[in-house]
């Protein structure tokens, strides 16, 4: 039985190459396929503004409008939840923007205007995997760490906003360190904003990888066909309030000497390494370094079903190219026994041949969306 929430409707209004693109799901598995360029990632993107954040892109508002200088864009999906009741109506969650120099998108829930895309995650969670993610694990730093919270913030909803408070006010404190602000007073004030936001980032991240391990452990049998990850958190490990404002006091000749903060929870990194050979995932071959992400990506979806009681909307962008067909039935098996709603892409409708006979499947060209008729 599908856990959900499901998205049974999803329309694109100006949204790149997608003038009007209205869609029907009936089904947990979901295949788009067609030629590069026609608009399969973009209807992924679209379904991942329905969370909070900037998208599988993390592309600029603007960028996401379309090329006809119309102005803004607009994404609304109607969403059957857990709760739903025979008769109800779904949900509608929607977000776009009205103008291309808009700074922010707007959120709607059911027709009323949201606080924040805070809001979305109350009814819908995506996690994804993109051909850009590919590089992770030989990538930089910063790279893993945002995949990381965006993990954390699954479980820990107000983890993005705990973040921004974070950075806002480490800039204030480099700001002064840049002009020769001396006056602890005014270092003490901005600290401690760093302080207690820095641990709440720490903690959240420390207990998102404790149960992330642990999700991992219980399926390594289950899930043979993708190899388990051993992870790790290193370059911060201060998850106590007042401990790390005394070490921001004592560091600040240091850090004023670097120009820079040198210590907190934005100089954390994700290690990770190959289970079954027992080696840095960087070492790894290329298509174990794309199996072993994906078993992660598959690992943090059983981990939100458990603990939120509901399934992720999984999204994972041209997946099957690099998989053989071994690793590729596997994957949708997996996907379905999850419970949730998968949303795939890929140029040749021939690597999702072991789908379900029942999968929806949709043919994409020049940003228009086509069931595909099997008759």
């Amino acid at each position: 039985m599908q856990a959900g929430p499901r998205i049974t409707r999803l329309t694109l209004t100006s949204f790149r190459n997608h003038a009007r693109t209205d869609l029907r799901f009936t089904e947990p598995l979901v295949a788009f396929t067609g030629p590069n360029g026609a608009g399969k990632t973009n209807i992924l993107e679209a379904i991942s503004l329905l969370s909070p954040g900037r998208g599988l892109r993390r592309a600029k508002l603007a960028d996401m409008c379309s090329s006809d200088g119309a102005g803004g864009f607009a994404v609304s999906a109607e969403l059957v939840p857990m709760d739903h009741e025979e008769g109800d109506d779904p949900i509608t969650i929607g977000t776009g923007i009205t103008a291309p120099d808009t700074s922010s998108r707007e959120v709607r829930i059911d027709k009323v205007p949201a606080k924040s895309s805070d809001a979305l995650l109350e009814h819908l969670i995506c996690l994804w995997l993109t051909p850009a993610m590919d590089g992770l694990f030989t990538g930089g730093t910063s790279d893993r760490r945002r995949f990381y919270d965006r993990m954390v913030m699954a479980l820990h909803p107000t983890h993005g906003r705990t973040a921004t408070r974070f950075e806002t006010a480490m800039r204030a404190r480099n700001k002064m360190m840049d002009e020769g602000v001396t006056d602890p007073v005014w270092f003490e004030g901005v600290e401690a904003q760093m302080a207690e936001a820095g641990a709440a980032m720490q903690a959240a991240r420390l207990s998102t990888l404790s149960l992330l391990k642990q999700a991992i452990e219980e399926a390594r049998g289950a899930v043979s066909a993708f190899p388990h990850a051993v992870l790790d958190l290193a370059g911060f490990d201060i998850s106590d309030e007042q401990v790390y404002r005394a070490r921001l006091a004592e560091g600040r000749h240091r850090d004023r000497a670097a120009g820079r903060t040198l210590e907190g929870p934005h100089r954390a990194d994700l290690l990770v390494r190959h289970g079954p050979k027992d080696v840095e995932a960087k070492l790894a071959s290329t298509g174990e370094q794309k199996a072993l992400l994906i078993g992660l990506v598959l690992a943090q979806a059983r981990l939100v079903k458990r603990e939120t009681g509901r399934a992720a909307i999984l999204l994972l962008d041209e997946i099957a190219a690099h998989l053989d067909e071994r690793r590729r039935t596997a994957l949708f098996a997996l996907c379905t026994d999850l419970g949730g709603q998968t949303f795939m892409t890929g140029t040749d409708r021939a690597l999702f041949e072991s789908l379900p006979d029942d999968a929806d499947q949709f043919e994409v060209r020049d940003g228009t969306a086509t069931p595909w008729s099997f008759t």
